[in-house]
């Protein structure tokens, strides 16, 4: 009995560590989204290859990692759950600037931090709200029909196959959404056409999710099988 309520507090830690990740991490996306473009091009041979991305992107991995850990471990319907506490925490970000903005401020100050943000996250958080329902819930419905159609078996395809998919559906959403309401926050080049910059920023952004979803099938691996023996969770 007491071994009982021992796994049953841990599971509620663990689930509320994975949960708090996740939020925090997509707060800070979107607060973050795109105050700022990093530009990583290189030159390869006679041929300059274009490299560019906002800095929301970063902590955007983990969330894809929290979702898979907790689809893993306490099913679907916990996973779409968090995604849901999500979309309202969006919703709560963007309140929280629009009562910020339209509260007075003491004459002649200005707030070009604020307004910096405020633009940003208008753009980012719409634009990633809508991305961001389609490609977790599409995360996390492949997940579990890969895991079905496997029997379990090859986690690496479950972890790998749903993040990826879905993470380029994001990526091509948030980009659109974010050009068409903001066309100017949208990174151009001396002699690069709009459409062009467009593309860069939706080749950069998704090959670096990429490459992270690919990296984090040796922490998911880790993290699934010690988590299933530290909560006493059947596969």
């Amino acid at each position: 009995m007491e071994s009982n309520q021992i796994y049953t507090a841990r599971r509620d830690w663990v689930f509320l560590l994975l949960a708090g990740l996740f939020l925090g991490s997509l707060t800070m996306l979107n607060v973050l989204g795109i105050t700022k473009f990093v530009d990583f091009s290189f030159e390869f041979g006679s041929l300059q290859i274009p490299f560019k991305f906002s800095i929301g992107v970063l902590p955007y991995p983990i969330t894809f990692l929290c979702t898979d850990l907790i689809s893993e471990l306490y099913g679907e319907k916990k996973a779409n759950q968090v995604v849901w506490v999500g979309l309202l925490l969006n919703l709560w970000v963007l309140f929280v600037i629009w009562l910020g903005d339209l509260l007075p401020s003491p004459a002649g100050q200005e707030y070009a931090v604020f307004e910096g943000i405020k633009n940003s996250a208008y753009a980012c958080t719409i634009g990633s709200m809508l991305a961001y329902l389609l490609a977790q819930f599409i995360d996390v419905r492949l997940f579990h029909f890969i895991k079905k159609k496997t029997k379990g078996k090859r986690l690496w395809l479950r972890n790998n196959g749903s993040t990826m998919i879905s993470q380029l559906v994001d990526t091509v959403a948030v980009v659109l959404v974010v050009y068409i309401q903001s066309p100017s926050v949208i990174p151009v080049a001396i002699g690069q056409g709009t459409g062009e910059a467009v593309l860069v920023l939706i080749v950069s952004m998704y090959v670096f999710k990429f490459f992270f979803a690919l990296l984090d099938t040796f922490p998911f691996y880790f993290l699934t099988h010690r988590l299933r023996r530290y909560l006493n969770l059947e596969i």
